[in-house]
């Protein structure tokens, strides 16, 4: 059920080499790198990680850009889990939609704040 696990750093570069050695050794590589966010992992291998700086522009702290995330069989169902988690106390954090090449998600937070997303790739 979890697609991938993001965890927050202050220094991306430091991240980038403790995550690259980490990847090799498990025969992976990285598959996604932004000026923020580098991600590990083998698309459609299972799950996979990435370090990325907080979207909030804050200092990463435990908790704060760590985001589980549910991969989905399609859009469609993207769109349920995000419409099941409003209805059940959840609050937006940013509506299904594509977010990149071949990437789309929906964002929420659960009742007590904590980060998810549904994605789906391709």
């Amino acid at each position: 059920m979890i697609g991938y696990v993001t965890v927050g750093t202050n220094d991306l570069p430091r991240a980038a080499k403790f995550y690259d050695a980490i990847a090799a050794e498990m025969g992976t590589g990285r598959m996604m790198e932004f000026e923020t966010f580098i991600a590990w992992g083998t698309p459609g291998g299972g799950c996979g990680i990435a370090a990325t700086k907080p979207f909030d522009g804050q200092q990463a702290t435990v908790g704060n850009g760590v985001m589980v995330a549910i991969e989905a069989r399609d859009q469609d169902q993207v769109q349920r889990l995000y419409d099941l988690a409003l209805a059940n106390g959840g609050s937006d954090e940013g509506a299904p939609g594509p977010r990149g090449d071949g990437f789309y998600a929906g964002y929420f937070r659960d009742p007590d704040g904590n980060k998810l997303n549904a994605f789906v790739m391709g």
